[in-house]
């Protein structure tokens, strides 16, 4: 029976390892994702000011009109970009925080 208690030790040490490596991955890429984010308000903020200053300087309605689709063409250009790019951080976070569970789930599979 001591030796089951052990066993059951090490089984309930290696889950909490394998829980922590996966929180960690998952803390990290979260962690990029927000300063990702964060970067694309930051830029898409400054961008829209500038756009508002060319088109409050603008002298005639044509001048305003091809500021404003300028600005339209590039914020839509710029959130394509940027959403593909969060698209494939939130895809790796995935990978990573699986990984840790892979293991465990291939050594599962393997003792059966």
């Amino acid at each position: 029976m001591f030796q089951n208690f052990e066993g059951m030790q090490k089984v309930g040490k290696d889950n909490m390892d394998v829980a922590l490596k996966s929180f960690g991955a998952t803390s990290k890429g979260f962690q990029a994702i927000a300063a990702k984010v964060a970067d694309y308000q930051k830029k898409s903020f400054e961008e829209g000011t500038a756009a508002i200053e060319k088109l409050i300087g603008a002298k005639t309605l044509d001048k305003a009109i091809e500021v404003q689709t300028d600005y339209y063409k590039t914020a839509y250009e710029g959130f394509v970009a940027e959403a593909t790019k969060i698209g494939e951080l939130c895809a790796d976070l995935a990978k990573e925080s699986y990984k840790p569970i892979e293991g465990v789930l291939a050594k599962a599979n393997v003792t059966k």
